[in-house]
Order: C-alpha cells, then structure tokens, then sequence
C-alpha cells in the first residue's frame, strides 16, 4: 500500500494544515509566498502520483481512493481559507465571489456522493476533458489568489483602480472554475438521473 504514488498522495493529504497555517494571517506576504510554493508543489505531485501509479503498474485501491479525496479537501481547503480571510473581494461586487466558492464547493461534494451511489450499481462516471479543464481552472484561480496576497504591490492601473494582477486573474479563473462546474455537475447529475428510477 506504501508505493510511491500513494507517499505522494498522503504527503498532499499530510501538508494541508500547514498550508492553511501560512494563509491564516493577512499581510503576512512571506507567508502567503510559502503557501504558494507549497500549493505548486502540491499541485505537481498531483500530477505525477497519478503518471507514476499509471507507468509503474502501481495503481492501487487505496490510490483510486485517495487520490481524489486529497484534490477535494485541497480545494476546500483554500477556498475556506480564502473566504474566512476576506481574500474572495474584489472591486464592484465585494464579497460576491464568495459564491463562486460555494458553487465548486457545492459541486465537489454532490458529485462525490453522485459518483459513490453509482459505484454501488457498478456505473462509472469517467472524467470528461470540460471537467479537466475546470480543475485547471480551479488550480490556476486559487494559485493566483494566494500569489497576489504574497505580492500586493503588483498592481496595475485600470482606470481609477489600482488592481492586484495575481489576484484579479484568480477572481476572473476562479469565476470560470464556477461555471465549468456547473456544466460538468449537471453532465453528471444527468448521467446519474438516468439510473434512479
């Protein structure tokens, strides 16, 4: 059970409280630096724990399991935090964008139960590429917004703002991880429909 893949997976799993303990205080910016260096980092083991379970033969049950649930609880993770500090504002609609939060926090966790009720009647839901591209969204959008709070003097000017590159391009990506969620949740929902009659 201890391959390589599953190490990388639970090391993702293990660090979290670290990451939300180095976004917990606003205005630290070598804080937030660490916790985006940690967020990458994490972000790429992602990437080759499952390369590597695939290559080696080394997937596991345990992998399939876990794996995941550690994208998941990241996600919610960052987003809890974000909100709690304030950090989902922005210009014009404020704290609004908390709701584009809920929206993928919503989704994480319907599709979740979606995909366990379905598993208990051996139908597979598999991972369409728009779905992909909503996690790639999701990871740049929230990159992106704890980068701009290690970095709050790259800014430029848009009209009478003054706004936080970092930051803004999280904003506007995490609004597309928002909307690509709800497309590919209602793909899901469809699908899973279909098998509760």
């Amino acid at each position: 059970m201890l391959t390589l893949p599953n190490i990388l997976t639970l090391s993702r799993i293990m660090a979290l409280p670290l990451l939300a303990f180095l976004m917990w205080w606003p205005g630290w910016e070598l804080g937030f630096l660490l916790a985006f260096a940690l967020y990458s980092l994490m972000g790429i083991t992602d990437y080759f724990d499952g390369m590597l379970a695939r290559s080696s033969g080394a997937v596991s049950k345990l992998g399939i399991f876990l794996d995941p649930i550690a994208d998941k609880i990241m996600v919610a993770t960052v987003i809890l935090v974000l909100a709690a500090q304030g950090i989902l504002r922005g210009p014009y609609v404020g704290d609004m964008h908390v709701i584009a939060g809920l929206i993928i926090l919503i989704r994480e966790i319907a599709v979740s139960g979606l995909r366990e009720f379905l598993g208990g009647l051996q139908v597979s839901v598999p991972v369409s590429r728009l779905a992909k591209w909503k996690t790639t969204f999701q990871l740049i959008a929230l990159g992106s917004l704890i980068l701009g709070q290690g970095l709050p003097g790259w800014t430029v000017q848009l009209g009478e703002l003054d706004a936080n590159v970092p930051h803004t391009v999280g904003l506007i990506t995490l609004w597309g991880a928002a909307i690509l969620t709800l497309i590919t949740g209602w793909d899901y929902l469809r699908v899973g429909l279909k098998h509760m009659d």
